[in-house]
C-alpha cells in the first residue's frame, strides 16, 4: 500500500500564504473543487472523492490521530461514475458524512501542498509527502518539517484529525 507523511494546519491568511506559497516554489495552484463523501467502516477512513459526474476516486486511508508530521497509508480507486459507486456504497455501508472544499494544489517535488477552504470549516494547509520506496517515514517527517519552517506553520495551529472529524465535532458541540 503507497505511504506518505502529512499535515494538517489552521491557515490563518489564506492569500498571504497563498502568496507566498507561489513566491517561495515559482508556481501556480491548479484549483479543483472536491466533494468527499465518507463512508462508515470499522478500521481507517473511506471516502469517494467526487470531481465531476465522469470522474472520482474511491480512498482508503490509515492513519493516527496526532499532531505533527504522521505516516497515511492509503490506496487509491479510480472511477468514471462516482454517483453508481456512491450509491452502492451508501445501500451497503452508510454515509458517515459530507465535506465539500475548494483545494488550491501545488506540487513541489515528492510533496503536495494543498490549500483547502472547506466548506462550514475555514481555511486550512495540508502537506503529503508522497514516499518513494526507497524514502523511509523520517525521510518524509524531515521533508515535512522542512516546508513547515519554510511556510512558516506553528504547531499550535497543527489538527490532529481530518476534517470528516472536526465537522462532526462541531455538530456535536452544538447538540450539547
Amino acid at each position: 500500500m503507497p505511504s506518505n507523511i502529512e499535515i494538517k494546519a489552521r491557515v490563518h491568511n489564506f492569500e498571504l500564504l497563498k502568496r507566498k506559497i507561489e513566491a517561495l516554489y515559482s508556481i501556480k495552484a491548479e484549483e479543483i473543487f472536491q466533494v468527499d463523501t465518507f463512508f462508515r467502516i470499522e478500521k481507517g477512513r473511506l471516502k469517494l472523492r467526487t470531481f465531476s459526474k465522469t470522474k472520482g476516486e474511491l480512498i482508503y486511508y490509515l492513519r493516527l490521530n496526532s499532531t505533527g508530521p504522521k505516516r497515511s497509508d492509503y490506496y487509491i480507486y479510480k472511477t468514471d461514475n462516482p454517483e453508481e459507486l456512491k450509491k452502492l456504497l451508501e445501500i451497503s455501508l452508510g454515509i458517515r458524512g459530507v465535506v465539500r472544499k475548494k483545494r488550491s494544489l501545488y506540487l513541489v517535488g515528492n510533496t503536495r501542498i494543498h490549500l483547502d477552504e472547506v466548506e462550514n470549516l475555514g481555511s486550512f494547509i495540508e502537506l503529503e509527502v508522497i514516499l518513494s520506496p526507497e524514502q523511509t517515514e523520517i525521510d518524509g517527517k524531515n521533508i515535512a518539517e522542512n516546508f513547515m519552517k519554510e511556510l512558516d506553520i506553528k504547531e499550535k495551529d497543527l489538527i490532529d484529525i481530518a476534517y470528516i472529524e472536526l465537522l462532526e465535532n462541531q455538530i456535536f458541540e452544538r447538540r450539547t
